[in-house]
């Protein structure tokens, strides 16, 4: 079965219980056997397709694919009928005083499942079929929904304090949206769980989720969270999927592993955007050991089964400093195979960043960035002044092949929970080691069997050799070891680490897809990486995207061979009256007085090939071409910004806006079809596609690449929207006609 799965693991340094106890073994302990609940498997699935990316998220605890079918939804571009990745799942694994094997895992739910939906006891880790079936279900918010519901309940306590009318002015027959009414915000204590459940913004600081009172789910609204210092989970992206998970809901039918009693809070989101951002997918996972025992040698980890197009000729490969990990196929084509629509030629690479995974056991110290015992190259809180705040990244990669495909069997697909947890840590299903080099297994001969390695495939990324103890090798890729593409899966592992009752853990990663145009499909890694550095950049920024001004509502009225275009701005926009002005915390000035906001200048209009064209692709003349502008009136007109060129590896000047700079104006006559090879009037009865813009300046200092005193310079003077008040921005349709019968022939 073609299968792909995203797991989340944690890797925590192997440490014998001699040295846990200080040389003393420890007392073996009388473990008590707890019933399963009756939780039957669960059942919600629902799309993610926000921006370019259609994926298909579960409460199951695996991701994409399509239940109990060989078929996955992890669709991008969206509409392309090419699935970039199969399904993903989170495995968690340990041992406890005993030395028993606690583990729980999934791969494609055909087998069996290790998790349910709903909360545990906090003393007990127990639940029931009801609970279970309750919390079958995501549920779903967007930021600008949250938005919308907080200004219209500042604005009535406004008109409380000042007398005014202006909420019902402003939003009027406002209705309170169910997500908010409905928002998980506790749990149910008579039954032991959590009374805090799903993270809210508490307005009155009463400890008590009331949306009458102005609680809301917690979106970061007003920006105000501090990424270092503040690691509390709150709602991210413009549209987030929250549900919740445990791994005791029954007995475990795919792994056969014993359960830990893990809860685990899990959201899905993603972002409209105009660049790279617009092709990912986050997924944010908080778990919470509910169990009573504590686990040594535990690792958590993110598994994911590869499809990119045909999913029978890809590579894989890790970038160890970027903590990501990746698929790109074989050879320059991608065909189509058995119902699996191909990428064609120079396919694209898609990714997994494990932005951060469990917390390193504590030792006292500030570990450092290195490679070092107890330091590490990727993840968080190294080397930053803080004592015992370092998490892990990506501490051990590995890949198997489908069982299917002739692939040596102590490298392919798990059967049994020893397995799993053989991956987790590092090692092969047969227990040997991951060696330097060819396939990595010990029957290998181009395998180094003197080098153990911890990272598969890692090219020249690794030039420390932190995964190989500190000797550095020659760069290695399937590429290179002239391996033979397959159906490969891969795992990001990170441990080992203690996991004690009640500790909470945070693992965040992001799904990153991108595309060259040359003929080596590495060339596509190449290009995935700087899109990975995009990605890792709003993880740091605690998901903040600048917003960019809303783009307007646009309406179209249907004329004989002309159409016109009028736009508006809602009191939702936050570019209301033209008045948008946002701050750029990235804009670091020597000038204390320089101006760090972007504010709004103008429109741009844009006809569209299709309806399937997003506002990533603007710049793409095949698919877009502008047929109309307007900017305000002021010292800018030509607006030009200064963007990196990987073949000349130097930032040139790209021009964004040649603005007629005469004022602002809300409607447009377009008689002309810009895509028309001949005649370009508009034919009637034909359906035309259009899509509008609003764009914002700031230039705190000019830019010039040959004046070394200006190269601190605003290089990105230009920024335009990337969603509008309610979301993505969609093409709107219109279709030219002699309107002379409408509305009985009177208008």
């Amino acid at each position: 079965m073609k299968s792909i799965l995203l797991f989340f693991t944690i890797y925590i340094p192997l440490i014998t219980l001699s040295q846990i106890y200080n040389g003393k073994e420890p007392k073996k302990q009388e473990i008590k056997i707890e019933k399963a609940a009756s939780c039957t498997p669960p059942q919600t699935s629902t799309y993610l397709k926000q921006n370019n990316v259609n994926a298909l998220i579960h409460t199951a605890g695996n991701l994409w694919q399509v239940p109990n079918q060989n078929y996955s939804q992890y669709e991008v571009p969206k509409n392309s009928g090419v699935m970039a990745l199969f399904t993903a799942a989170l495995w968690l694994g340990g041992t406890d005083v005993n030395g028993q094997l606690k583990l729980a895992a999934l791969r494609y739910r055909t087998i069996g499942q290790d998790y349910w939906t709903g909360p545990l006891a906090q003393n007990e880790a127990t639940t029931n079929y009801d609970m279970c079936y309750k919390y079958d279900k995501h549920f779903v918010s967007t930021k600008d929904v949250v938005a919308e519901f907080n200004a219209w309940f500042e604005t009535g306590l406004e008109d409380i304090k000042n007398g005014t009318n202006k909420q019902e002015l402003l939003f009027p027959n406002y209705k309170i949206p169910e997500t908010i009414k409905e928002w998980p915000a506790h749990g149910d204590v008579s039954l032991g769980q959590d009374f805090y459940l799903a993270p809210f913004y508490d307005r009155n600081d009463d400890g008590i989720y009331n949306w009458e009172e102005g609680d809301y789910p917690w979106f970061d609204l007003d920006n105000s969270k501090d990424c270092k210092n503040d690691r509390r989970v709150s709602l991210y992206g413009d549209i987030n999927y929250w549900w919740v998970m445990n791994d005791k809901g029954n007995i475990h039918t795919e792994s056969s592993g014993e359960p830990i009693g893990m809860e685990i809070r899990a959201q899905a989101f993603s972002f409209s955007s105009n660049d790279e951002i617009n092709n990912m997918t986050f997924y944010n996972y908080e778990l919470i050991n509910r169990g009573t025992q504590t686990l040594y040698n535990t690792f958590f980890g993110f598994f994911t089964d590869g499809a990119l197009g045909n999913p029978n000729d890809d590579y894989v490969g890790c970038d160890v400093n970027r903590g990501l990990a990746y698929y790109y196929n074989g050879a320059n084509y991608d065909g189509d195979v058995s119902g699996f629509k191909g990428y064609g030629y120079s396919p694209p690479a898609v990714g997994v960043d494990f932005f951060e995974g469990p917390y390193q056991d504590n030792d006292g110290i500030d570990n450092a960035f290195g490679i070092g015992e107890n330091e590490a190259l990727n993840g968080i809180g190294y080397g930053d002044g803080v004592i015992d705040n370092e998490r892990f990244g990506m501490r051990r990669f590995l890949y198997y092949s489908n069982t299917t495909n002739g692939a040596n069997p102590n490298q392919t697909d798990p059967i049994k929970a020893t397995d799993y947890y053989n991956y987790l840590q590092g090692k092969w299903k047969d227990g040997t080691p991951f060696y330097y080099g060819g396939s990595g297994h010990i029957s290998d001969p181009d395998a180094n069997t003197s080098i153990e390695s911890d990272f598969m495939f890692p090219g020249d990324t690794d030039p420390l050799g932190w995964g190989t103890g500190g000797v550095p090798q020659e760069p290695w890729t399937e590429q290179t070891a002239g391996n033979v593409p397959n159906d490969r899966r891969f795992l990001q592992s990170a441990g080992p680490f203690i996991l004690k009752p009640g500790s909470v853990n945070n693992i965040t990663v992001g799904v990153c897809y991108a595309r060259s145009t040359d003929v080596d499909p590495f060339a596509s890694v190449e290009v995935l990486r700087r899109a990975d550095d995009k990605a890792q950049a709003l993880f740091e920024n605690c998901f903040r995207v600048l917003e960019g001004p809303h783009a307007p509502d646009l309406t179209i009225q249907e004329l004989d061979k002309e159409l016109i275009l009028m736009i508006s701005n809602p009191i939702s926009s936050n570019n209301f009256n033209e008045a948008y002005s946002e701050f750029d915390p990235l804009i670091v000035a020597e000038d204390s007085l320089a101006d760090k906001y972007y504010h709004f200048q103008g429109y741009q209009v844009f006809q569209l090939r299709n309806d399937e064209v997003s506002i990533s692709e603007l710049s793409n003349p095949e698919l877009a071409r502008q047929v109309a502008q307007c900017d305000i009136k002021d010292d800018f007109s030509r607006i030009i910004n200064f963007e990196f060129d990987e073949n000349l590896q130097a930032s040139i000047p790209v021009e964004k806006v040649d603005g007629k700079n005469k004022g602002i104006q809300h409607t447009f006559s377009i008689t002309e079809d810009n895509f028309a090879l001949g005649n370009k009037t508009l034919v009637n009865f034909k359906t035309y596609y259009f899509m509008v813009v609003a764009y914002a300046t700031n230039n705190y200092k000019s830019y010039n690449p040959i004046d070394p005193l200006l190269l601190d310079g605003q290089k990105k003077v230009y920024i335009l929207s990337r969603k509008s008040s309610k979301g993505a921005i969609s093409a709107v349709s219109a279709i030219p006609h002699n309107p002379i019968s409408e509305a009985g022939g009177t208008v």
